[in-house]
């Protein structure tokens, strides 16, 4: 798919920005990880708008059977250095090119705020997600890095799109720069 469509707020920047300390270390990647695992169990992952993989790195590195998609066909070739087994494809997070409920958990790792229309994004998470989805966003406040406070997403935003997609619960964690969102469906 060749997604030639883009908008002021999908990620335009050099991929290696997405690997530094100082970002990964605000991102806190192995607790949201641990956090979006934590009270059930889950054997496959697809990394929505996987980026270089981040998460999708980690959540291997977990154990779980991964796979990723980004819009991006760049950031995908950078996500395949470091998961190089998990199957990567180019799509925008309103159209997953999966079957329904085909698995355990769907995580949109900051890329909801990103979307066109995230309201279908978690419709779509909602369909392809047996147990569970989580969403990880900026926290809602003006801060380095991430985007604009006009482009991060209210908490009760997320859990209002989340429950019109028709998910029937959302627990948030509040870290120190991001919030994480359990969903179930």
């Amino acid at each position: 798919m060749n997604n030639t469509h883009t908008h002021e707020r999908r990620f335009q920047g050099d991929p290696d920005r997405l690997r530094t300390p100082d970002r990964l270390a605000r991102l806190d990647v192995q607790r949201v990880v641990t956090l979006s695992l934590e009270g059930a169990t889950l054997a496959s992952v697809l990394d929505v708008g996987t980026g270089t993989g981040v998460f999708a790195e980690a959540f291997a590195a977990a154990g779980l059977e991964v796979a990723g998609i980004d819009a991006n066909a760049e950031m995908l070739a950078a996500a395949a250095k470091y998961v190089p087994d998990a199957p990567l494809r180019e799509a925008p997070a309103e159209q997953l090119p999966f079957a329904d409920a085909s698995f355990d958990l769907v995580f949109l790792g900051l890329v909801l705020h990103e979307t066109d229309d995230p309201l279908a994004a978690l419709k779509e998470a909602h369909r392809t997600a047996r147990r569970r989805a989580a969403i990880l966003e900026w926290a809602y406040r003006d801060e380095p890095p991430g985007p604009p406070l006009a482009h991060r997403l209210k908490p009760e935003m997320v859990a209002d799109l989340a429950a019109k997609a028709g998910f029937r619960q959302v627990d948030a964690t509040h870290l120190a720069h991001v919030s994480l969102y359990r969903l179930t469906p």
